[in-house]
């Protein structure tokens, strides 16, 4: 597939999925603005991608749990093009726990804050760059807690509410967006693995969620792909 000249932003793009994503994008000839809380790791892997080619790609800065550190990441951005292609809506925080008592207030509050209104407010002042792309699609990288009635992660409550709130979010972007020529694209994977095996006996793992995204975002603009349901193979552990 090729994606050269395509531009893309990608939030939590600094370690595992969201690396993953930035690298394959880039490895189709694509332009990409990487985002991470940590700036040093997100410059490693612009570093990475950047001595790899064809596609090249930039670091910055984005704490999706402060609106500030949003709206920044959004207005240096809007210096670097004048359209977006493709925002990946992946960055998000993660936390165990199968009681509420097993998080501090902080921690449920960062969760919440990074996964509900972060993505919005990233999906929102990215917007314009959006609509003024000939083919613009937003990508979220949700999750099967994000699903009605999941109850097979070991993740937090919060966690699963934080999910919730962005499946709300995409559902209804989807709808308003279409005429527009806007496509929403979202992926509810159940908990998978970063490495292991491609076969129908293991856990599903991250490069084949990636591979997903990849041909979601590669069909004519006819196809909208709302979302991707995945069939989770094992039981959560305890």
């Amino acid at each position: 597939m090729n994606l050269d000249g395509l531009r893309v932003a990608i939030t939590g793009a600094a370690r595992d999925t969201g690396r993953l994503l930035a690298e394959a994008f880039a490895e189709r000839g694509a332009q990409v603005f990487l985002s991470a809380r940590d700036l040093s790791a997100a410059e490693h892997v612009a570093d990475v991608i950047n001595r790899r080619g064809p596609g090249q790609a930039e670091a910055f800065r984005c704490d999706l749990a402060v609106p500030h550190s949003v709206r920044t990441f959004a207005a240096a951005l809007a210096d670097r093009t004048d359209h977006l292609d493709v925002l990946v809506n992946n960055g998000a925080s993660y936390l165990d726990g199968s009681d509420l008592g097993d998080a501090t207030d902080g921690e449920i509050e960062v969760v919440l804050a990074a996964g509900g209104t972060g993505t919005m407010l990233v999906t929102r002042h990215l917007l314009p760059l959006l609509r003024a792309s000939t083919r613009p699609d937003i990508v979220n990288m949700i999750s099967a807690c994000g699903e009605t009635g999941h109850h097979r992660s070991a993740a937090h409550p919060a966690f699963y509410a934080a999910k919730h709130a962005h499946a709300g979010l995409a559902e209804i972007l989807s709808y308003r967006l279409r005429p527009a020529g806007i496509r929403v694209i979202s992926l509810f994977p159940p908990d998978f693995v970063q490495q292991g095996p491609r076969q129908a006996e293991h856990d599903l793992t991250a490069r084949s969620v990636v591979d997903c995204v990849l041909f979601a975002v590669g069909q004519p603009r006819d196809c909208f792909i709302r979302e991707f349901h995945f069939e989770q193979v094992r039981q959560a552990q305890p």
